[in-house]
């Protein structure tokens, strides 16, 4: 699984059949700074995720993996919307923290 932020929506009125019903998103990698680091790619959405929030996606195989997205054509899906991320020790993240004003 990959941190990334969800960037936007897309919208798709003629799909496969097994998409009907699957929210696309809009997602990018970012590393452990929450600072943008690798492309955008089209998600499926298995936890009700909206834009601008960190989420865990998989993709591959594991993309299929979830009751949402089991036997249909997808190669991404998220799986989880981040609360806090903390590695060595160091929080690098938390949802609703407050921003100081130096970081906005």
């Amino acid at each position: 699984m990959q941190i990334g932020v969800v960037s936007g929506t897309v919208v798709s009125s003629h799909k496969d059949p097994r998409l009907s019903g699957c929210k696309l998103l809009v997602v990018r990698q970012v590393d452990l700074e929450g600072r943008p680091s690798g492309p955008y790619v089209v998600a499926v959405d298995a936890v009700g995720a909206g834009p601008g929030e960190y989420v865990l996606f998989a993709t591959g195989s594991s993309a299929r993996q979830t009751d949402a997205t089991e036997n249909r054509p997808v190669d991404c899906t998220i799986m989880a919307i981040v609360d806090m991320w903390e590695v060595d020790g160091v929080v690098h993240y938390q949802k609703d923290a407050p921003v100081s004003v130096a970081e906005e």
